[in-house]
């Protein structure tokens, strides 16, 4: 399963650093990986990682693919809100929606 986030367009982009921070303060140990074809967020002990587009080490949009048995609770919930606290949203369907 995968959730869409971004930030809403009259919001500045994130930093690599502010999100990496972000998420530690959830208690999660994240590990940024710049590849060829793309940026990951690697979160130990879990098989979730984060897709993240990056520009000059900015950011506003990511794709969170969950690892299987993880859709719900953790690391799901401390993500949704180490991003909520950067002000960002999911995306589906619908719109957009609070993460926080």
């Amino acid at each position: 399963m995968e959730t869409l986030i971004q930030l809403p367009e009259d919001e500045t982009p994130s930093t690599i650093s502010e999100i990496l921070a972000s998420l530690r303060k959830e208690h999660l140990e994240p590990r940024h990986e710049s590849k060829a074809w793309g940026d990951w967020i690697y979160l130990e002990s879990y098989s979730t990682v984060i897709s993240i587009e990056s520009n000059r080490g900015l950011s506003s949009s990511a794709t969170i693919e969950h690892g299987e048995g993880e859709e719900e609770g953790e690391p799901a919930a401390s993500i949704f809100r180490a991003f909520g606290r950067l002000n960002w949203v999911g995306m589906d369907d619908d719109g957009e929606y609070p993460l926080a």
